[in-house]
């Protein structure tokens, strides 16, 4: 028997849509937690990667799909992590 979320996802357009909204919640959470462990506020962390506190901002509440990847980079970087693409 198929749960809700498995007939939810059989959709190939709801799970293209389901993945994106995800990964958009990974990005935002890993920076909230990041920022908290580091006790580092917005405006702090948005003077250290050369960026508006607008941008942690949309970062913060999971609105990353208008953050380009160098400003996202700029923002790990600022939080002391670097981000590796590999090929799967």
């Amino acid at each position: 028997m198929k749960s809700t979320f498995d007939e939810f996802i059989s959709d190939p357009k709801r799970k293209e849509e389901f993945d994106k909204e995800y990964n958009e919640f990974l990005l935002s959470e890993f920076v909230l937690e990041k920022m908290e462990l580091e006790k580092i506020s917005v405006r702090a962390l948005a003077q250290k990667a050369s960026v508006s506190p607008t941008v942690i901002q949309k970062i913060r509440s999971k609105n990353a799909e208008r953050i380009n990847f160098r400003t996202f980079t700029s923002v790990l970087n600022s939080l002391g992590y670097r981000v590796n693409i590999e090929k799967m």
